[in-house]
């Protein structure tokens, strides 16, 4: 039977990730009045070159308020039923 050994990195890679996202999205959301995950997504991706993220605005859209809830906040578009990112005030 194979084992897998134990990983003796410390994800360096992985967080120096996580913290460029959650840069080039406050970067983002701080330059545009409001956007949707969409519209972060589409800037990321083509804009940014962020294409090996697999970033979708499903997966940004969980993403925001699970790590940058202090500093972007959301209304809810009731026509078109998605949510508008801004700064928090």
């Amino acid at each position: 039977m194979y084992y897998m050994s134990k990983m003796k990195g410390n994800g360096t890679q992985k967080e120096a990730r996580l913290a460029r996202l959650k840069n080039e999205i406050v970067e983002y959301v701080s330059s545009q009045e409001s956007c949707s995950a969409a519209d972060i997504v589409h800037h990321l991706s083509n804009e940014r070159r962020m294409r090996n993220h697999g970033l979708t605005a499903r997966k940004v859209g969980f993403f925001i308020p699970r790590y940058l809830s202090e500093f972007i906040s959301f209304t809810l578009d009731h026509g078109t039923g998605k949510r508008l990112y801004h700064l928090a005030a």
